[in-house]
């Protein structure tokens, strides 16, 4: 279902399960070790996320959904599942790397979530994406409301899961869902060129800025003191240090 690889310091997680890269119960767990491996590995700091279908992720395994649906599972089972979601992308979320969907075709209900839990997204102008839930009498659920709301506002949030509108690679820019688009056979030039200026930065000052931007989201927190927070203990960083005073010699 997956396969991933290391490049210097980036590593390359390419979605492989076809013909749809759905995400079955099977698909969450595989990807939940992924993301052991990808915390326990201090070599890289930037996670590509890909996949070697037409589509990047189609969403929730449809087949898996309906016999949970027919055996008539209890709602505290259904939560434990939805759990399962919430928890994997958040984890994705709060990765301590910078992390890039390159969307090469459809990412559509827990396929866009999955994307939109990464930092970036890049998505071919031929891609579609959308959550469409809506027209099977259901909601994003594994994240989505949430999401597109933060990323786009809520006008933008009630067009894609309201009115379940799928729209192509240069909309999804306009919108806000993703941060470049090109086309289809251009994409993975494309992407290669964003991670080659980013892969460089350092993991630390990734990790804490992620932080200031989330917490920039959460009423609960103060965002300008955790900037204070983080510039304290960045300034301290040996890696900080050393990237400072390498800048100066220059």
């Amino acid at each position: 279902m997956f396969d991933l690889t290391h490049q210097d310091n980036v590593s390359i997680l390419t979605l492989c399960h076809p013909p749809a890269n759905a995400i079955s119960h099977a698909w969450l767990e595989e990807f939940d070790k992924i993301l052991d491996q990808l915390e326990n590995n201090s070599e890289t700091n930037v996670l590509h996320i890909r996949s070697d279908q037409k589509i990047f992720c189609g969403g929730a395994d449809l087949k898996e959904y309906r016999k949970r649906m027919e055996a008539n599972e209890s709602p505290e089972e259904y939560k434990k599942y939805l759990q399962t979601f919430h928890r994997l992308f958040s984890r994705l979320e709060n990765l301590a790397k910078l992390s890039i969907a390159e969307i090469g075709g459809a990412a559509l209900g827990g396929g866009f979530e999955l994307a939109m839990s990464c930092d970036l997204r890049a998505a071919a102008h031929e891609a579609k994406l959308g959550l469409p839930e809506g027209r099977l009498g259901l909601i994003p659920g594994a994240g989505g409301t949430q999401r597109i709301t933060k990323l786009c506002g809520p006008s933008v949030a009630n067009r894609i899961i309201l009115a379940c509108e799928i729209v192509g690679g240069e909309t999804a820019l306009q919108l806000g869902m993703v941060q470049w688009t090109a086309p289809r056979d251009e994409l993975p030039a494309v992407t290669q060129k964003i991670i080659e200026g980013c892969q460089e930065l350092s993991s630390d000052a990734l990790l804490g800025a992620k932080k200031c931007i989330a917490a920039a989201q959460d009423p609960n927190k103060n965002g300008f003191e955790m900037e204070i927070e983080v510039s304290l203990e960045l300034v301290q960083n040996p890696d900080s240090i050393k990237r400072v005073t390498e800048f100066f010699d220059k």
